[in-house]
């Protein structure tokens, strides 16, 4: 939270840097940012494939006054620094969007009121519940998918160029449906959604389609891309459900696709983060998928807080001339965390240890 000099301080009061609020320039955001992804190298002895920031959490639950959690959100470089779009939940836990900015991708300037959308007014839900979001830079234009309350809970869809008006889309999917993940380019001249179908509850089901658009309208040709399960090939961390997290990253190798996989136990549900290449033209074609988590909650930050044993990864930097990528992830739907990885060690790994089912 900020401080009334102006300091960033932690969810226990420490002083861990200074901001202050600043215009996004949207010259600059749309050539994307200069600034350099966080980073921090493999700690000594750690053989993992993630591995962690060491200063998790990064937002902690209180970070702006008033804030009980802001987890489960979105990060895009942007200007000279890095866009977000963040869940936070007050006292009222009732979740909404709120847009913040960073210079580092570390310490961040959260606005303190939720975004106000334009457009048409059977369309713009402002009051309504929203969470988990993604943003996804297509051409010139930053697109905001989310798990919205208006005739939902389904995929809402919102548009930006500055991070500072955002107009509002008709949902993408009918009722109900979650983790809706574009595609940062088109394919074959359309627009491409990840998705998953649930209900309206704790989903008994939950696996993975993609759609197709012409305009980011009228959504069709929708395909399985993965199921739940993995008994039949030795693994229970993805039996419950998956769903998309971070945009996906386009590689030589194809479409990596970071996830989150559900796993239900006698004590409540696990959420672990898995891996997947999908095929660059006909992306509901999986090449290679993880046969075993790449991260699973063990820190204490993780295993406890408003919902314990959460890793729900939902954006993801990434620098190939470096081999670095930052991948942010909810933790146990209390704060948000950095936890990093070498790209083609990422991809090696999900090659190398590979079950499709």
């Amino acid at each position: 939270m900020k401080n009334q000099v102006g300091q960033i301080e932690s969810g226990n009061g420490d002083t861990i840097g200074t901001l202050q609020k600043k215009p996004l320039d949207a010259g600059q955001g749309q050539a994307g940012s200069a600034a350099s992804i966080p980073w921090q190298q493999r700690p000594a002895g750690c053989k993992d494939v993630v591995w962690r920031h060491s200063g998790n959490p990064v937002i902690g639950r209180h970070y702006i006054p008033g804030a009980q959690g802001i987890y489960n959100s979105a990060v895009i470089p942007f200007g000279d620094g890095f866009a977000g779009v963040f869940r936070v939940e007050l006292r009222t836990r009732y979740p909404h969007l709120h847009t913040g900015w960073s210079e580092d991708g570390l310490i961040w300037h959260i606005e303190p009121k939720p975004i106000q959308y334009i457009g048409d007014p059977e369309v713009v839900a402002t009051d309504d519940y929203a969470y988990d979001p993604r943003v996804c830079k297509i051409d010139d234009t930053y697109y905001v998918t989310w798990c919205g309350g208006k005739n939902g809970p389904t995929i809402s869809v919102a548009k930006t160029k500055d991070f500072q008006q955002f107009t509002q889309l008709d949902n993408a999917f009918l009722p109900f449906n979650r983790n809706g993940v574009l595609f940062p380019r088109k394919i074959n001249d359309k627009f491409f959604m990840l998705s998953r179908p649930s209900d309206d509850g704790h989903t008994p089901f939950g696996d993975i389609y993609v759609s197709q658009s012409p305009d980011m309208i009228h959504w069709g040709k929708h395909r399985l891309v993965m199921r739940r399960g993995g008994g039949e090939v030795g693994q229970w961390w993805q039996r419950t459900k998956v769903g998309a997290g971070p945009i996906p990253i386009e590689t030589q190798e194809g479409w990596l696709m970071i996830y989150h996989a559900v796993m239900d136990t006698c004590n409540g549900f696990v959420y672990s983060m898995g891996a997947a290449l999908l095929d660059l033209d006909q992306p509901w074609k999986v090449l290679y998928r993880t046969n075993q988590h790449i991260l699973t909650p063990e820190a204490d930050y993780e295993v406890t807080g408003h919902v314990p044993n959460v890793v729900f990864p939902c954006a993801a930097l990434c620098d190939v001339k470096q081999d670095r990528l930052a991948i942010y992830y909810g933790a146990a739907d209390t704060s948000s965390c950095l936890a990093y990885a070498h790209l083609s060690e990422l991809i090696e790994f999900t090659k190398a240890n590979s079950a499709v089912f």
